[in-house]
């Protein structure tokens, strides 16, 4: 069911001052900025050949990011795996004894089913 690394998501403060690095460092282009109200974040996604890095910067101070921020300061947050089926693959990690946050998908950036272990 996994078909490769989709995108390797990293909690800042600011897209904008992160995005500086990102452009002017690496010469990485940022390619789209949407907000997912579901995750209570900011998104901007970099291609990086077939893979994709992810700014995650925090709506509001209660969302997720907000508190990683709060714990961890700015950083890998999550690797994302590209599977056929979300739904599948939550229940199968489930199975193996995995922790879910989520145990069904829910909406994610770029209109994808996402769920967090």
């Amino acid at each position: 069911m996994l078909k490769k690394i989709d995108h390797i998501g990293i909690a800042v403060h600011s897209i904008s001052q992160a995005r500086i690095f990102y452009e002017q460092a690496l010469g990485l282009h940022c390619e789209q900025i949407e907000e997912v109200p579901s995750q209570q974040v900011r998104t901007a996604f970099f291609s990086l050949g077939e893979t994709k890095i992810e700014l995650l910067e925090p709506m509001n101070e209660d969302g997720p990011i907000a508190k990683f921020l709060q714990r961890q300061g700015e950083g890998v947050h999550h690797i994302a795996y590209r599977s056929d089926n979300a739904a599948a693959q939550l229940e199968k990690a489930e199975k193996a004894g995995c922790r879910l946050i989520n145990t069904t998908p829910i909406a994610g950036a770029g209109g994808k089913q996402i769920g967090f272990l």
